[in-house]
């Protein structure tokens, strides 16, 4: 006899149906007298959203949805952490971790290339077969040359995917680009399981895009290669079959959900017009949680935001996951931050079970409206993009959006409206950082494009401050916070403050200028500059000719005398806070007030 249970269906017959209206009045109840349109919501994205949906809103909707279904086997997503691997570096320690990592929990391994050239793909193949290990690549030179050497370890076919760009990250010589990617869908061609071109999405969503706008680049990116890859020996149908799309995932739970469910939904749109079968539309995700939403101050709760953007990557249909460990920012990889990274994907499949259902957002008023919505505002940008000459013509317009985009953001979080826990509300000012603040702003991979990098930066340049006062440092200190940080400065000060004692304050500096503080034992002072004025202060301090390539640091020491008078030369300029000293605005922000 089976044990097979028996479920019966759920109707929930005692409940009388509720109307629209009926949800209405109660509402009207409730707010005693407030408009309940104070309730809606405008989005990053420019839409608005009502605070209630019901049945009706599905009867508005184009056509009524069905459930989508992940691309990959079985309704599962792949477990595949990220290893970055340096320039010059041949990936051994990367190799090993990667390996761990597989014996612990992870389904594959995603490896960031800076050198491709340098990568030991002899030693890959020895602890990680290529073909029966799930293997991503991402490289920003040389792909036909990696996978040459992939193959020629002997292995028959390939498993994972190939992320190279040209598109997205502006690499020069795009027609000799589009031909190494021939080349690498030609080598891989009859590889079910090898993905041979990667859209770099994450580009975008690393740096404040839209969810919309995310999904207006992909669109148009795609459409690019599937216009000009196919030749006689290559067709559009062979180039559909090598795309997968690598999307950065926020904590904005909903959005984000939703965000790949309208990416599935307009790539089937795009599909149809390349003349392409319903299979094509099956584009599979691989989500990355966002660098852009992660924080150095009060670092532990970036597990928390990985964590809502795990589940949004799953729940929205990705078939691939990527957990970024939380203290990556500031940390050299380490074991600790590795399993708590690798074991959230696991968590959630094998404990909270959300791989149970294929798509958990089908039927939900809200979620279907918001899935049809930013569908509907991606393909108009797309739209945009096309008229205007479709990628990488359009960049420059891409790139405007992008950039309104983070700036709303920013200011934001300037202003408390949009709050960041630890970092914007809720600060320790009593943190004891587990990094030297000094090393970690002068190294060149500190991630600037982040969303809180104004505020962090400020933070952290104040701390070095009041220490270097404290223990009566001789050395003064320029660190740089950043383009367009002064009206944020200016906002995150404003907040801080009683209302009675706020002053008029000095307007914003002039555009295009970067905010830097000067400090020293004795003082600290806000300043501008030009980034011409600030990149020759740079070459001076460590001694670099103008005809030599370099990216200067955000923290520049030299002695008090020497730094004072430089400053002076290259023509730094004081921002002033009206009633305040730069001391008593540092202060404040430290929460030392």
């Amino acid at each position: 006899m089976s044990d097979t249970p028996h479920f019966a269906p759920v109707t929930f017959s005692e409940f009388e149906p509720v109307t629209t209206a009926t949800w209405q009045a109660r509402i009207e109840r409730d707010l005693k007298g407030a408009d309940p349109a104070t309730l809606r919501w405008l989005t990053p994205d420019g839409f608005t959203l009502e605070p209630f949906y019901h049945r009706e809103a599905l009867d508005t909707l184009p056509e009524q949805p069905a459930p989508q279904l992940r691309a990959a086997v079985g309704n599962r997503w792949r477990n595949v952490p990220a290893y970055a691997v340096p320039a010059l570096d041949n990936g051994h320690a990367a190799i090993r971790r990667a390996a761990e990592g597989l014996a612990r929990g992870a389904e594959g391994a995603h490896f960031v290339l800076a050198d491709a050239a340098a990568f030991d793909v002899e030693f890959l193949h020895e602890q990680l077969p290529l073909a029966d290990t799930y293997i991503g690549y991402t490289l920003t030179a040389g792909p036909a040359a990696l996978v040459r050497q992939l193959l020629e370890t002997g292995t028959p076919l390939l498993r994972g995917f190939l992320q190279f760009d040209p598109i997205t990250n502006h690499l020069p010589d795009l027609p000799g680009q589009l031909r190494e990617l021939r080349e690498v869908l030609h080598l891989t061609k009859g590889m079910p399981d090898f993905r041979g071109l990667t859209l770099d999405v994450a580009y975008y969503g690393n740096r404040g895009a839209t969810a919309s706008q995310q999904v207006a680049f992909a669109l148009a990116t795609a459409a690019t290669y599937l216009s000009q890859l196919p030749t006689d020996t290559l067709s559009v149908a062979e180039v559909a079959a090598a795309l997968r799309v690598h999307t950065a995932t926020s904590p904005n739970y909903f959005f984000e959900l939703a965000k790949l469910r309208a990416l599935r939904r307009v790539w089937g749109t795009l599909c149809h017009a390349y003349g392409l079968p319903p299979e094509a539309a099956q584009v599979p995700i691989l989500a990355a949680t966002a660098s852009w939403s992660q924080t150095t101050l009060d670092s532990h709760t970036n597990l928390l935001r990985v964590t809502t953007e795990a589940m949004s990557a799953v729940l929205g249909g990705a078939d691939v996951l990527s957990v970024r460990p939380f203290d990556t920012l500031y940390e050299a990889p380490n074991e600790f931050s590795d399993r708590l990274a690798r074991n959230l994907s696991v968590l959630l499949r094998e404990e909270a079970g959300l791989g149970t259902v294929a798509d958990p957002g089908a039927g939900s008023y809200y979620l279907e409206t918001l899935t049809d919505t930013l569908a509907r505002e991606a393909w108009a940008l797309f739209q945009r993009l096309e008229a205007d000459g479709g990628l990488p013509a359009a960049m420059p317009l891409a790139l405007q959006e992008l950039h309104q985009a983070a700036q709303r953001q920013f200011q934001r979080i300037a202003n408390g409206e949009q709050v960041v826990v630890g970092t914007n509300r809720f600060q320790n000012p009593k943190e004891k950082f587990s990094f030297n603040p000094k090393k970690l702003l002068r190294s060149p991979e500190f991630d600037s494009t982040r969303a809180t990098y104004p505020s962090e930066v400020l933070r952290l340049a104040t701390s070095l401050h009041f220490e270097r006062r404290e223990k009566k440092k001789k050395r003064a200190a320029v660190v740089l916070l950043g383009a367009h940080t002064n009206q944020l400065i200016v906002e995150s000060f404003l907040r801080l403050l009683p209302a009675s004692e706020r002053p008029e304050l000095w307007e914003a500096h002039p555009a295009g200028t970067l905010s830097v503080l000067f400090s020293s034992a004795e003082e600290a002072t806000l300043m501008y500059a030009t980034p011409e004025q600030f990149g020759r202060l740079s070459r001076y301090i460590f001694n670099v000719p103008n005809d030599v390539p370099f990216v200067p640091p955000a923290l520049l020491t030299a002695d008090l005398a020497n730094l004072q008078e430089a400053v002076r030369v290259f023509g730094f300029q004081e921002f002033t806070v009206q009633g305040y000293s730069t001391e008593d605005v540092l202060a404040r922000l430290q929460g030392k007030k």
